[in-house]
């Protein structure tokens, strides 16, 4: 703490010596014991690899854990945290200094190593940083006393903590204030805020000072020792465990879900809190409850039952009220608590798990990098495999997925009536390698809509002479929405046969107009053997009209909104392709959306919620209003599933006459006059 440097003049005696080592001693064994009782619950989770890539991983806490950098993406909570969080760190450090030379190096070795120049530099920094501390202390008070962020809960806890911890400095300062008033020393002002502090005590006598002294010395180590104790038992666990949770966060591409070894595994999902891994135990101790994920979630904006933040704390709370019978239903082979709540219906209810899209805001808001989704869809995964319990509408979608290989449940054999009256070839006819295998999808295939954006690029790519096929009636669905909504079984089957299928041809790149195939095809195929160069059309858009390859010479007078997709733009970080084809058409009035980018809002189509109904307010209609507010003439758009939602939303806020949706490919195609 700030200035806490005896000296010999008020020094306590030995027994004061012994009796602080006792009290240090049993506030880490408290402390130590309590993160060891979190330990062993983490350890019930199941195995997880997350020890690869170590360079990388350190690198990693560099720039989120020191750099505090997503932390900062929200200025006045940033500035917040990181006045406490250096300030923190910076005292704790002038602490332990300060404990190696009183306790170690001076009585034992007769070596003082704070003085001099480095002792002044140590005094005023100390100073400052205490102030920090403070200063940030006051920014969280007024934060959750008077601003009170709709997702930032404010509890007895959070004023007790804050209280607590500005106790602590205020005893320090104090401290320093009577040891400068009864030392005198000449460089006093090196500690500035604790030389102004003294002024308080200037008019009392030296054996006054000494005992005040002791006494507020004693008091300052009691409070402290007792933080200390008190942290782990607290929400500040997380100022141990969030740096934890940055180490071992996931490296696999964004927005990767796991595969699930049908034949080799006993449970279909997560029923139970002890089929996650131990990677995703640790996530619920490493939640900050800083609100900022339910601050972006779709579904808790359009006021549905999920709130991300709660479903962590949620499952938290009930690995800490089962904790005790899960480590002893370890020991005796049992799985614990029988009588518990059941953890998927009733400790997190099936609305909750179903009003999710996937859309991963709430991933890329976190700043300890919890793991939101994987959970989610894991218990999707046992509510659909084991409990047969869903949404009515999943039941068509399935059957259609696994009767015609697409949502709608046309059949297979009209996959390739949208290529009437064009020059199409397939790669069934096509002899040796072409340079992209245009993956159409089901949308491209079926979708009335979708069909004039497959159509359009068509025109292009025969225009500018590129060299490519299609599969036609070969193709069948990629089985993203199956594998989000929890059919994993279902998925697998697809993604096989399309591996099976795509592996027969040679092909440089794959071509994708659905972000949801680009992702699942480039990113979730190699489970299963299929490793291809993928790339989204306004990437191949972007390449042409870079190459000269297509001519945009025909004006195209529109203000246009670019709404990114979640799959193109949080799952794969593709936001300036769209944009650079948008601004290279002749006569495009660009403009960006409030929340646009990484921070951009969701049509609610993700993680199969394209087939499920859904109540008001309605995601789409919230992304329509947001963007009318720029009077736009079109909401340009990159996704078949974002068009829909887009037009929907559109249609039923009656904004028909004012704007309407258009893709990427139809805006390039009327500016080439195709």
């Amino acid at each position: 703490m700030p200035g806490t440097v005896p000296t010999r003049e008020i020094y306590w005696n030995i027994s004061g010596i012994v009796w602080m080592y006792v009290l240090a001693l049993v506030a880490v064994a408290i402390f130590a014991w309590r993160f060891y009782q979190r330990y062993r619950l983490w350890k019930l989770g199941g195995a997880d690899e997350r020890l690869d890539q170590i360079p990388r991983r350190i690198s990693l806490m560099v720039k989120y854990v020191l750099a505090q950098a997503r932390i900062l993406k929200k200025t006045y909570p940033g500035l917040m945290h990181i006045l406490i969080f250096y300030g923190f760190i910076v005292l704790f450090i002038g602490t332990v200094l300060v404990f190696l030379q009183a306790d170690i190096t001076e009585p034992l070795f007769s070596y003082i190593f704070l003085k001099s120049t480095f002792y002044l530099i140590y005094s005023l920094v100390l100073d400052v940083f205490g102030i920090f501390v403070i200063g940030g202390i006051l920014m969280a008070s007024f934060r959750r006393l008077l601003l009170k962020p709709k997702n930032l809960e404010s509890r007895g806890e959070d004023a007790l903590i804050l209280s607590w911890f500005l106790l602590i400095l205020i005893s320090g300062f104090v401290i320093e204030g009577v040891r400068l008033t009864a030392t005198r020393p000449e460089w006093a002002v090196w500690s500035p805020f604790g030389f102004l502090v003294s002024k308080l005590f200037s008019g009392m006598e030296m054996q006054s000072l000494l005992t005040f002294h002791a006494w507020m010395w004693w008091i300052h180590m009691l409070i402290s020792l007792g933080f200390i104790a008190f942290m782990p038992y607290s929400k500040l666990l997380h100022i141990f465990t969030s740096p934890l949770n940055v180490f071992f966060q996931s490296l696999e591409p964004k927005g990767v879900l796991s595969k699930m070894e049908l034949e080799a595994i006993e449970n279909f999902g997560a029923s139970q809190i002890t089929h996650f891994s131990w990677k995703e135990l640790l996530d619920l101790d490493a939640c900050t409850e800083c609100g900022r994920c339910s601050d972006v979630c779709p579904a808790n904006l359009t006021e549905k039952p999920l709130s991300p933040k709660h479903l962590i704390l949620d499952l938290r709370n009930y690995l800490s009220e089962t904790g005790a019978s899960l480590l002893s239903g370890k020991n005796n082979g049992d799985s614990g608590n029988r009588n518990a709540p059941a953890m998927v219906g009733e400790v997190i209810p099936d609305e909750v798990l179903w009003a999710c899209t996937t859309c991963r805001a709430c991933q890329e808001a976190c700043p300890v990098f919890v793991e939101h989704i994987p959970k989610i869809v894991e218990m999707r995964r046992h509510l659909v495999l084991e409990e047969s319990r869903f949404p009515t509408e999943a039941t068509a979608t399935f059957k259609n997925l696994e009767v015609n290989g697409n949502p709608w449940g046309i059949s297979s054999e009209d996959r390739e009536n949208w290529t009437e009256g064009l020059p199409v070839p397939k790669m069934r006819e096509v002899e040796g390698e072409v340079d992209y295998l245009f993956w159409v999808g089901c949308a491209g295939a079926y979708d009335a809509r979708s069909q004039k954006v497959a159509q359009a690029m068509v025109k292009i790519l025969n225009t500018a002479g590129v060299n490519y096929a299609i599969l036609g009636a070969e193709e069948t669905c990629t089985g993203d929405a199956a594998r989000r909504l929890g059919n994993e079984y279902l998925f697998q089957i697809l993604a096989e046969q399309n591996v099976e299928t795509l592996n027969r041809y040679k092909f440089k790149r794959l071509i994708t107009i659905c972000p949801h195939c680009f992702h699942t095809i480039g990113k979730e195929y190699p489970q299963f053997g299929g490793n291809y160069r993928v790339i989204h059309h306004s990437q191949l858009l972007q390449e042409l009209i870079e190459g000269g390859k297509i001519k945009l010479q025909k004006q195209v007078a529109r203000t246009i909104i670019y709404h990114d997709s979640c799959y193109l733009g949080r799952h794969n970080d593709i936001y300036d392709p769209p944009r650079q084809v948008l601004q290279a058409i002749p006569g495009v009035q660009l403009k960006e959306m409030p929340r646009t980018r990484e921070n951009g809002f969701c049509c609610g189509a993700g993680g199969g919620r394209m087939w499920l109904e859904e109540k008001l307010p309605k995601v789409n209609q919230e992304r329509v209003n947001e963007a009318a507010q720029l009077s736009p003439d079109t909401i340009g758009t990159a996704c078949p599933f974002c068009a829909t939602m887009i037009g929907d939303g559109i249609n039923e806020t009656g904004r028909e006459e004012q704007m309407d949706t258009r893709d990427l490919a139809l805006l390039v195609a009327e500016a080439m006059g195709l």
